[in-house]
């Protein structure tokens, strides 16, 4: 499933077909995406569990977004979650 950027000045942007927005990011640009702003919760010390940084993409208006699981599974295949952290959500 693509991921899309949410753009209303867009000409292109229609809030009824906002899934099929040209600017789709691949896996690879969803994975590096979800490790800079994993990164950048953690360095700021808020909660960065799969839950937390879902709702926090959304907040930047990144619209399909996979599910707290998938992003989950993507933090672990980067090496971001370790158990001993409580910082997580």
């Amino acid at each position: 499933m693509p991921v899309t950027i949410r753009n209303e000045n867009d000409p292109m942007y229609d809030d009824q077909t906002c899934g099929n927005y040209p600017s789709a990011l691949t896996r690879e640009d969803l994975e590096a995406v979800v490790k800079l702003e994993w990164l950048d919760l953690y360095n700021h010390s808020k909660h960065c569990g799969a839950k937390a940084l879902r709702q926090h993409l959304l907040s930047l208006g990144i619209i399909n977004l996979p599910s707290e699981n998938t992003i989950g599974r993507i933090l672990k295949q980067q090496g971001l979650i370790n158990k001993s952290d409580s910082n997580y959500q």
